[in-house]
């Protein structure tokens, strides 16, 4: 069943599908991680460190809503389910349990490296079906890029 009929052909609506579901998936599993080194954090940079990770939270869920909203608006329907994104993931797992600082950032350091590239490949993908959606991955991928560079100036 498809409720919604949007304006993009079967083949660019296939591609432009799978770019959506898979950085849903991929946003939803980088909240995730940065909310629980966020909860687990210790160490001498605590507080910047623990702010700044509510900062990759607020921007990851509002990308996630973003782009289940244009699968949606493109007749795609957006899986969030649980035992989806754990099923589609490859995402590199966080640590379990207490995290210094130092390995906390080291690890978002590499989730986001690892979220952009394929957001990267995202971008490249829907440049020719849909340039609308590319144009949300490419605010998206700007964003965490944003981000990236920040951790990264605390190592």
């Amino acid at each position: 069943m498809t409720p919604v009929n949007g304006p993009l052909n079967t083949k660019a609506t296939k591609t432009t599908g799978e770019a959506l579901q898979g950085s849903l998936v991929d946003l939803i599993n980088l909240t995730l991680a940065a909310k629980q080194a966020h909860w687990n954090l210790v160490g001498k940079r605590f507080r910047s460190v623990h702010l700044q990770l509510d900062e990759v939270v607020t921007a990851a869920r509002q990308y996630t809503d973003d782009v289940a909203e244009r699968a949606a608006a493109l007749g795609v329907s957006p899986d969030g389910r649980a035992d989806t994104v754990a099923g589609e993931s490859g995402f590199p797992q966080v640590h379990a349990g207490w995290l210094k600082d130092d390995d906390a950032v080291a690890g978002i350091v590499a989730a986001l490296g690892w979220v952009i590239e394929r957001m990267r490949d995202r971008i490249a993908a829907t440049d020719e079906p849909d340039p609308v959606t590319q144009d949300l991955l490419i605010q998206a991928t700007a964003e965490l890029e944003k981000q990236s560079w920040m951790f990264q100036a605390m190592k």
